[in-house]
């Protein structure tokens, strides 16, 4: 018994399939380019029409251009200056003005303070936790909402904690003149 011989071309799947991959890219890469030329109005195969040349007009001497002026820069003046000019200090309108914060949590265990963080991030309250060491007392994980620097903000952003079961207390800070940039 004799078997036939079957003879397996030479090529294999894998290479149609790349074929096929290449020739949906290029497609999709100009069908994208297409979609992106109608969403924004540009048209680069779109002439603007020609004006047509009209008789009636007689040709005026075009107006001479001016020659524009060399630019002229100050930095070259200012900048070896023998005087030395001090910032103005910004002027403060209120150096005592108080900052609110909530502080939500303390924790020993930073994981306890990222879900806390997490909790109120789907509140739609932005967090900022401060580690801080106690010495003794150890290290401490404090989960604090603001700078907030009105009162009906600090109220409205208490209610929402308090709602969603999230105790808050009140810290107020008064910046030294130091802090205050």
């Amino acid at each position: 018994m004799a078997k036939t011989a079957s003879r397996k071309s030479g090529r294999s799947g894998g290479s149609s399939i790349f074929t096929g991959v290449m020739i949906g890219l290029i497609f999709g890469a100009v069908l994208a380019v297409g979609v992106a030329l109608w969403a924004t109005g540009n048209n680069p195969f779109k002439s603007s029409p020609a004006r047509p040349a009209s008789s009636a007009t007689k040709a005026e001497p075009a107006p001479q251009a001016e020659p524009e002026a060399a630019p002229s820069f100050d930095f070259y003046k200012v900048l070896p200056g023998d005087s030395t000019h001090a910032m103005p200090p910004a002027p403060s309108t209120a150096p005592n003005t108080p900052l609110y914060y909530l502080q939500a949590g303390a924790f020993q265990n930073p994981a306890d303070a990222d879900n806390l963080k997490a909790q109120l991030a789907l509140l739609g309250i932005e967090a900022v936790i401060q580690t801080s060491d106690l010495g003794e007392k150890g290290v401490f994980h404090r989960v604090r909402v603001g700078p907030l620097a009105a009162m009906d903000v600090v109220n409205r952003t208490r209610s929402l904690l308090t709602q969603n079961n999230i105790p808050a207390t009140l810290v107020k800070e008064v910046p030294t003149p130091q802090e205050t940039p």
